[in-house]
């Protein structure tokens, strides 16, 4: 993978999209951690080959997914060809069967270019973990996919100059936990890569940053996150908060715990957001320990939950 500036992809993305979409757009995962570390530093990269663009709220994302994506089609943007779900699908295609809005920018093309892949904001505490929504374009029907716990980056995201949001690395890093509460066998499509050992090593990676910049800064950002992802949970999730506030930690428990799964969890982020670090292993348990000692036991046994 190719690396990419944070900033300079943030603002391709900013000014690709129609000023009426940037308010409800958030973007989460590798360019949202790569903007909020390192846009202001410069020789800080990230490989990453998708960036993730969440429309919220979720009674607004399809009619304004639609709108976004026709709009890039006719500025040149085109669906990414590769993979096994690359042609638009029509009204007879099953919603789950429908490809994913996976658009490349004008003049990126092959396996190093990367691609915006649209999702949307989930619908309630009751939703199931994923939901495909059927997306009606000019040159087919697509989908966008939600995901249950994303309703979390929806607390307080922060707004960049260009007037899109990011989501907070505390609410991605919690999303990801309560989607994986264990390792699990699934792999990555076309690897030999356990799906939950990527996420939930995204998790540590993101705590890695937040400690290196609170030991630069002076700030103590790390340990702010127990008491924003209780609010959080509150927020969005009152019904099942304490539950999920006690369960949140399952994963990197796990993760930490086994050896082999922390160190391929450590080698893709060495390949991805921390590609210009090379984070050692003793490092990133260590980090893990800190962020069950610091975040998720102080999580499971607050009060405001």
């Amino acid at each position: 993978m190719t690396p990419l500036a944070p900033g300079e992809v943030m603002k391709q993305v900013a000014e690709a999209l129609p000023e009426g979409a940037r308010e409800h757009v958030i973007i989460v995962g590798s360019l949202a951690a790569g903007y909020l570390f390192f846009a202001e530093e410069s020789g800080r990269s990230i490989r990453t080959k998708d960036v993730d663009c969440m429309f919220s709220p979720h009674a607004k994302a399809v009619a304004v997914a639609e709108h976004v994506t026709d709009l890039l089609l006719h500025g040149n943007w085109t669906p990414r060809e590769d993979g096994d779900w690359a042609q638009p699908g029509n009204e007879g295609t099953p919603d789950d069967q429908l490809p994913l809005i996976r658009l490349r920018a004008p003049g990126s093309a092959g396996e190093s270019g990367w691609f915006l892949e649209l999702l949307g904001g989930p619908g309630g505490d009751g939703e199931r973990t994923r939901v495909f929504h059927r997306v009606r374009t000019r040159i087919g029907h697509f989908a966008i996919c939600s995901f249950r716990y994303l309703a979390l980056v929806e607390w307080r995201p922060l707004v960049t100059p260009r007037g899109i949001r990011v989501a907070r690395p505390e609410m991605m890093a919690l999303a990801n936990m309560l989607h994986h509460p264990g390792i699990a066998p699934d792999l990555i499509a076309g690897t030999t890569t356990r799906r939950s050992n990527k996420d939930l090593g995204r998790v540590l990676a993101l705590a890695w940053l937040t400690v290196e910049r609170d030991r630069r800064s002076g700030t103590d950002e790390l340990d702010a996150w127990a008491g924003r992802m209780a609010d959080a949970l509150r927020a969005h999730f009152p019904e099942h908060a304490p539950k999920l506030a006690r369960d949140a930690g399952l994963g990197i428990r796990a993760l930490v715990g086994s050896p082999g799964d922390l160190d391929e969890a450590l080698a893709i982020c060495n390949r991805g957001l921390l590609a210009s670090m090379e984070v050692t292993r003793d490092a990133f348990r260590a980090t893990g320990l800190r962020l069950i000692q610091r975040v998720l036991e102080p999580l499971a046994n607050t009060r405001r939950v």
